[in-house]
């Protein structure tokens, strides 16, 4: 009998595995909001299956709807961003600063390439020619991961709704068949479970939204075109080690090259500064009630659920080290004791 339940559960997963990250995200996109799920029927009085069209239907609004604020919304827009470019690229680099020339071994080569790129673009050019060909195809590579990502995001609302509906029932089941296999110590993995999901995804997702917003005021002041867009992109890279840098320190070095030294060196500060320190910050205030899941781990869970899951994988990864972090840790303190 065991012997056949292992097949058919091993056939079961060869079947569900090319959904498996939509799945997955479905369920702790579920459980991570279902209070929300439950205030939603309780003031608008509705049964399981209208409570569940709202929330996904919400959950999808509270996505699609940045992107779309954020995106060009005319020609005029796509002209101005062509203008700048243009601007940008005529103005060229600044010249490297003093202090580079003064960094131990490094310091005067660094500073002499430097200055080589501010004098002539065609020189830094030639530089990355011959890495032209890799950009292109980890660009490729991006796209296609995007599309599947958007794909694997519709196909995880779809299921989410089903959660939704279903949920008590699948939250019974999944109940009895953790206390058949963990015993006495089913409710407290329960529970440590549960408040970890919670902490790492309010983790990621509130930093992510706290540092995009933060990026688009610090360009807005400093009046870099399109901020909120580039908002928009530094809150879904602030789930990467080291995101929003990679949209703020452009747009500094940009305002350099446009003779706005000090609104580009104020950027750039405020980057450190604001945009940074809201990381330490804020993730711990969402996590607090979750596992303290390690920087080592958060970014081999970032960079591993990528690579395995796509798209969805940047947050299904630290998840799932998470929550394997605390059951180890509740198991080691349960031995130590």
């Amino acid at each position: 009998m065991r012997l056949l339940l292992g097949g058919v559960a091993i056939g079961c997963l060869v079947v569900l595995y090319p959904f498996i990250s939509a799945l997955l995200w479905a369920a702790i996109l579920a459980y991570t909001t279902w209070p929300l799920y439950r205030q939603v029927r309780a003031r608008l009085r509705l049964g399981r299956a209208g409570g569940a069209v709202v929330m996904v239907a919400s959950t999808a609004i509270m996505v699609v709807l940045p992107l779309a604020l954020a995106a060009p919304g005319s020609a005029e827009d796509v002209a101005q961003i062509e203008r700048a470019v243009q601007e940008a690229l005529a103005a060229g680099l600044p010249g490297a600063p003093r202090w580079l020339y003064e960094v131990p071994a490094i310091g005067p080569t660094v500073g002499g390439l430097w200055d080589g790129w501010a004098a002539d673009l065609t020189v830094m050019v030639s530089f990355f020619r011959p890495y032209f060909g890799i950009a292109a195809q980890f660009g490729l590579q991006l796209l296609l991961g995007l599309a599947n990502g958007v794909l694997l995001f519709l196909l995880a609302l779809f299921v989410a709704f089903f959660v939704y509906a279903s949920g008590e029932r699948l939250a019974s089941r999944l109940t009895l068949i953790v206390h058949r296999i963990a015993g006495p110590q089913a409710e407290r993995l329960i529970a440590v479970t549960g408040a970890t999901v919670r902490g790492v995804v309010y983790g990621i997702l509130g930093t992510a939204v706290v540092q995009g917003a933060l990026t688009a005021i610090g360009l807005y002041v400093c009046g870099v075109p399109r901020a909120a867009l580039f908002g928009v992109i530094a809150g879904g890279l602030a789930v990467l080690p080291v995101g929003p840098p990679l949209v703020w320190f452009p747009a500094a070095l940009w305002l350099m090259a446009s003779d706005r030294m000090g609104f580009g060196i104020g950027l750039m500060i405020y980057g450190v500064v604001v945009v940074g320190g809201a990381d330490t910050l804020v993730r711990p205030f969402f996590i607090a009630r979750g596992a303290q899941l390690p920087f080592l781990l958060t970014m081999l869970g970032v960079l591993g659920g990528a690579l395995a899951f796509g798209l969805l994988g940047v947050f299904l990864g630290p998840v799932l080290l998470g929550i394997g972090y605390a059951l180890v840790n509740e198991w080691a303190d349960r031995e130590a004791v």
